[in-house]
């Protein structure tokens, strides 16, 4: 599922607009990374959206 563990950023919904307006369903995922990360003083794999680890929410396992 894409959704982050930390922030809890998901999937969005929308619709995708054409030059005639005409409008159809889309999806705007989030950059999720599978990350090893300390979670609890234990290393743990997590899903964790890009900016969480660009923002130092998440600490990565060595």
């Amino acid at each position: 599922m894409a959704k982050c563990e930390i922030c809890g950023k998901a999937v969005t919904f929308g619709l995708a607009v054409s030059h005639s307006n005409r409008k159809t369903n889309r999806t705007w995922k989030p950059n999720i990374r599978k990350v090893k990360a300390v979670v609890n003083g234990t290393p743990k794999t997590v899903n964790v959206c890009s900016r969480c680890l660009r923002s130092g929410k998440v600490t990565r396992a060595v």
